[in-house]
């Protein structure tokens, strides 16, 4: 297959900011008892932190930071078991307590009380029950296509659409799942030639088993129940963004989530959007947090 000189030059230019934008990050390490969390950096200003999922790394919330270093501290961690983060070898170390305090660590190595935590998939998750569980650093919260924990369980418990897009997860769970994982699905999901073979790079750093551990230890088990004790309530303003086509995170995991949400909540949906939007529809997902951060801004002004 040929490529025309338009998709060449559309390479080339992505190439080249990407570099740029490399060139530019600071590299540091935060320690959580030990064990060391990458992240990347850049800007000045109120701090947000960007945590990705499965499978990607730092790198992949790059065109969100790149237009919000201007005015923000821009800040992307490799979670534990990615990249160039520490990939410690119990699997019990990637239960969501840890996972909480490698963010808190982060924002403390930053050296600022509080922060705007944005997450996608895994990070989304993680994003939730930072919110939950370490509400004093969470100025504001955006999770991008990862329904709230208490509605995964709820619709794992009752929606059969959502249990056949979650079949996949008993496959990633087995105990010798990283053993037999094509390595190659870790980059194939990527649409754009210039990252992907940073990706390729960073999956090869990462420790595929670590990567499994997220889900044998945090996602719910067969038989699936809704959780009887309603969760701590979310204090910081959220938002939430969701592709609708979404093959894995359902939108009827949106449902109800205001329940949840002791603070102003905006859901934006994308109805032609898969799962990695940050990826895939950058700019509209950055023209929406741009837009929800400047009145967030402006709003604390006023007070």
């Amino acid at each position: 297959m040929t490529t025309s000189l338009a998709e060449t030059t559309a390479i080339d230019t992505s190439e080249a900011a990407l570099a740029a934008f490399e060139a530019l990050v600071e590299h540091h390490y935060a320690d959580n008892q030990g064990v060391r969390i990458h992240y990347a950096a850049a800007g000045d200003g109120p701090l947000l932190v960007f945590v990705h999922g499965f499978p990607d790394h730092w790198l992949g919330w790059w065109q969100v930071m790149d237009k919000l270093r201007a005015d923000y501290r821009v800040v992307a961690l490799d979670m534990r078991g990615y990249n160039l983060s520490d990939k410690p070898a119990e699997a019990q170390a990637y239960a969501v307590g840890e996972l909480v305090q490698d963010v808190q660590a982060v924002v403390a190595h930053e050296g600022v009380a509080r922060a705007t935590i944005i997450g996608h998939d895994w990070g989304g998750f993680v994003a939730w029950h930072v919110a939950m569980d370490a509400p004093e650093i969470v100025a504001g919260l955006v999770v991008l296509n990862m329904p709230h924990p208490w509605a995964i369980s709820r619709e794992l418990a009752s929606n059969p659409a959502q249990q056949k897009a979650s079949e996949y997860v008993q496959v990633f769970s087995h105990p010798q799942a990283h053993l037999q994982f094509p390595r190659e699905r870790l980059s194939a999901w990527i649409n754009d030639a210039a990252f992907k073979p940073r990706q390729e790079q960073a999956m090869a750093n990462s420790s595929l088993n670590s990567m499994l551990n997220y889900y044998r230890i945090n996602w719910p088990t067969s038989p699936f129940s809704q959780h009887a004790a309603a969760p701590p309530k979310v204090q910081a303003p959220t938002l939430l963004m969701h592709g609708l086509q979404d093959p894995y995170a359902l939108p009827a995991g949106l449902n109800d989530v205001w329940h949840w949400v002791d603070n102003e909540l905006d859901i934006f949906t994308l109805p032609d959007a898969a799962h990695f939007i940050q990826h895939d529809n950058a700019a509209s997902v950055t023209a929406r947090l741009q837009r929800w951060l400047a009145a967030r801004d402006a709003s604390s002004c006023k007070t």
